[in-house]
């Protein structure tokens, strides 16, 4: 232990803690700017410099170490006056039109410039110039870069894609893609970590607000909205809702406030995955001569771009079947259709997803099966919806609870758990059970899967079968896993993946809280919904069960095939360098 003065204050803490860490026991907080605990302490922002007693030069708290009888000034009149220094030479390099920017009000450079009481810049203003490819689901601003390398960490050092890197030299000196590629020509499976991490404006989704303004405002287009289980878990924080109540049903009515004429819920579209991805898996658990193992999970986009481009000769052992976004698509606009006795064309079918990979996988031309131009026509994030939310002037708390519009609003607590690592993995065993051996098992037999850990495994068994299973999120801990495949050190027989960590509740499309992981949490709240559910497995779903009778006849039937399935060869994806070298 080491014993040191913050501020006057004396505190003692384990040797290695870093003097940011430490302020952080004695109640003190030093502003910072690039930090982020375990990813990027590189010091490159110079804006949590602090004084030490004795000391000439100012040194970098978040990555100095204490030392015996350190004493530590974190707001001296010298590190002050430094600290606004280097946050104005900043401010002289960045595009400061911050009431035009998707960040207002959830910006760190906005705070820190707000905090040191910046009303000026003394400085030659220097904005480099952006160049992009403005119909990219990805959105990078040079103008609004801060040089933080953030971006660089979170890509490199958790999802290990290296899709970014340094780009120039001296002043000069930027973030762009890596290798001198554009964007469109990387490998870049658009998890959206890169955008969440970001302390400002440079990185986001592409705004799709406007197009659904615009299908709202058509009288003759029918608007037909879903929404994916994680967005409920986070839709309430940005707009300062208390936990209690930003409920489902107050989500339901926000929706109906903005104009949608009909909200459904893509937890049912979940129960219907889980039919068809079950009895897939079961299918080649019956001939498995004729598949390779272990058979990985389909519903996650980024994670198929991911196996796509880095591991491209493991495609075939993806299930064939469509997310649950693009199946509830496929029978929006030919079930339910029929159902409303109007013609497929007329409905603008559009997905709240707490993700930026669904803005992509909606437009691939493999996701137009229901003959009605694509089955999803656009997606919204769950930071888009909010900002509807707010240009509709809406106060969610003042809403009543209002329900789903039936029949695609009814779903399981096992639709729901999709949302968290590991709930795909347990909803698809809760009903492979009933499956093979009619019965329904314990809704908490195969809770092994569950947490927060990057990368899980269990087995269990089935009518005497043990089955081999795993978990990862992340997909630095999918590349882990694959390679511990293909050294053949581990074996599966069936692996949940998820591109982001923690799964959809920590997907690039959230609320973003610099600094904070909040999967954990939002994970935590799906599995509570689950628990209180009156319907805890899929094939339980009474609409579920009509659907079949009345339109699929069966799971993996022709009709389902043609409607819920997708050929995943059937679109290209940019190779990593190394396999577009010819490498290994």
């Amino acid at each position: 232990m080491v014993n040191i003065l913050v501020d006057d204050i004396p505190i003692t803490v384990p040797e290695g803690t870093t003097i940011l860490e430490a302020a952080k026991v004695a109640g003190i907080h030093i502003p910072h700017l690039c930090y982020l605990k375990g990813i990027n302490d590189i010091g490159a922002c110079r804006v949590c410099v602090v004084e030490l007693v004795g000391n000439d030069r100012l040194v970098p708290s978040c990555n100095t170490a204490v030392e015996e009888g350190m004493q530590v000034l974190t707001n001296s009149p010298r590190v002050r006056e430094t600290r606004r220094i280097n946050v104005q030479l900043l401010l002289s390099q960045h595009d400061c039109h911050c009431a035009t920017c998707v960040r207002s009000g959830n910006c760190v450079l906005q705070d820190l410039s707000n905090n040191l009481n910046i009303i000026d810049i003394p400085y030659e203003k220097k904005v480099p110039p952006t160049r992009w490819n403005r119909d990219f689901p990805l959105q990078r601003d040079a103008s609004k870069c801060v040089k933080c390398m953030r971006c660089i960490q979170i890509c490199d050092k958790v999802q290990t894609l290296n899709v970014w890197d340094v780009a120039a030299t001296g002043s000069r000196t930027t973030v762009d893609v890596s290798y001198n590629r554009k964007i469109t020509d990387a490998d870049c499976a658009l998890c959206g970590q890169c955008i969440t991490h970001c302390p400002v404006g440079a990185l986001r989704a592409r705004d799709d607000t406007d197009k659904a303004f615009a299908a709202l405002a058509d009288p003759d287009t029918i608007t037909v909205v879903q929404v994916a289980p994680a967005v409920r878990a986070a839709w309430g924080e940005s707009l300062g809702l208390d936990p209690s109540k930003a409920t489902v049903g107050r989500m339901v009515a926000a929706l109906r406030r903005i104009g949608f004429d009909y909200v459904f819920d893509t937890d049912f579209a979940a129960d219907l995955t889980i039919m068809e991805e079950a009895s897939e898996f079961l299918q080649r658990l019956k001939y498995p001569g004729a598949f390779k193992f272990p058979m990985f999970t389909s519903c996650c986009p980024g994670w198929v771009r991911f196996l796509k481009s880095q591991y491209p000769d493991m495609v075939a052992q993806l299930s064939s079947a469509k997310s649950p976004q693009q199946m509830f698509g496929a029978i929006t606009k030919t079930y339910y259709a029929n159902l409303l006795g109007v013609d497929a064309s007329k409905i603008f079918c559009i997905s709240i997803m707490p993700c930026v990979a669904k803005k992509e996988e909606c437009a691939l031309p493999t996701m137009a099966d229901a003959g009605a131009g694509q089955d999803v026509d656009l997606v919204l994030t769950t930071r888009e919806f909010v900002r509807m939310i707010r240009s509709e002037h809406i106060i969610p708390e003042a809403l009543e609870d209002e329900a789903f519009d039936q029949p695609l609003g009814t779903a399981s607590g096992a639709g729901v758990i999709f949302g968290a690592t590991g709930g795909v993995m347990e909803a698809a065993l809760r009903t492979a059970y009933y499956l093979v051996t009619g019965e329904n098992p314990s809704p908490d037999a195969f809770r092994d899967v569950r947490g927060i850990d990057g990368w899980k495994e269990a087995c269990f068994e089935i009518n005497g079968t043990p089955l081999r299973v795993a978990v990862a999120s992340g997909l630095g801990n999918a590349r882990r896993l694959v390679e511990a495949l293909r050294r053949g050190q581990v074996h599966y027989d069936f692996v949940e993946v998820m591109a982001c960590p923690g799964g959809c509740a920590g997907g690039g499309g959230q609320p973003i809280h610099d600094g904070q992981e909040l999967a954990e949490m939002r994970g935590e709240k799906l599995y509570g919904l689950d628990r209180i559910a009156t319907l805890r497995f899929s094939h339980e779903n009474p609409v579920i069960k009509r659907l079949y009778s009345e339109y699929l006849v069966a799971p993996l039937s022709e009709r389902a095939h043609h409607l819920l399935h997708t050929d995943h060869t059937a679109w290209q994806m940019p190779l990593a360098p190394r396999h577009r070298q010819g490498q290994d």
